[in-house]
């Protein structure tokens, strides 16, 4: 058996056994059952079967009917040609706020729960608008159709976006971690030419008092070497003056 569903369904029908086996006699008894049964008819039951059947295959195109395998045989449940009442239209709404309820569907957003159930609650109108009048139903089904494809748009389009969205979300982190690792390096750059400007100031520094000793020292035993030299041409000079002056 299928899941309750808020399309009316008539009982299910066992059409075949995975043991049958047919035969020519079978095949011959239903055709002869068939043309007795046409037989019988009258002209208008004729007209009012042929109208059901129109129906009933409108329904079937619109509402495909359901097949399963169960207890070694295939089950089909086609849709209900029955027309709907006002209480049964009340009981339909009824029975989609319970269900709304029982399912707990969300109000509001995006709820595959709550699709589920108005998508049958839709289908249950077509069918019963089908039964009065097959135009006013061929035209819900469009609509129906559009809506489905419109929603089956927006959710490529929602999913691709999420699609997209996470791509650039990885692509962004992937990309926050390249940075990150950049920075650090230019830090760990900035920091080693840092000790190197440090290593070359004092370096500098180191030279810079070397040079000014070594220029005081310089200096001193050029003023050393200046004084010496006057001290010697001051001495020349006297023993000069001492051999060149008149003797008394």
């Amino acid at each position: 058996m299928q899941s309750a569903s808020l399309l009316r369904y008539d009982n299910p029908v066992l059409v075949s056994r995975n043991d049958e086996k047919k035969t020519p006699k079978s095949k011959k008894f239903t055709a002869g059952k068939a043309e007795t049964s046409g037989d019988i008819l009258s002209g208008n039951t004729q007209k009012a079967s042929s109208d059901q059947k129109q129906t009933d295959e409108i329904l079937t195109s619109i509402l495909p009917p359901l097949q399963w395998e169960a207890d070694g045989g295939l089950w089909v449940q086609k849709v209900s040609s029955q027309p709907a009442t006002r209480s049964d239209v009340i009981q339909a709404t009824t029975l989609l706020d319970q269900r709304l309820r029982e399912r707990q569907a969300r109000e509001t957003g995006i709820c595959p729960v709550r699709r589920e159930l108005y998508q049958q609650a839709f289908d249950e109108l077509i069918r019963q608008v089908t039964i009065e009048c097959a135009e006013r139903g061929l035209l819900l089904l469009r609509v129906r159709d559009e809506i489905n494809m419109t929603l089956s748009a927006y959710q490529t389009l929602y999913q691709s976006s999420v699609a997209f969205g996470m791509r650039k979300a990885l692509q962004a982190e992937q990309g926050k971690h390249e940075m990150l690792e950049k920075i650090d390096n230019l830090n760990d750059e900035k920091l080693n030419l840092e000790r190197a400007v440090a290593d070359l100031k004092a370096k500098c520094e180191a030279i810079e008092r070397r040079e000014l000793e070594r220029r005081t020292q310089d200096e001193k035993k050029h003023t050393d070497e200046i004084q010496f030299l006057k001290r010697s041409v001051q001495q020349l000079k006297q023993q000069l003056e001492m051999i060149i002056a008149p003797k008394k």
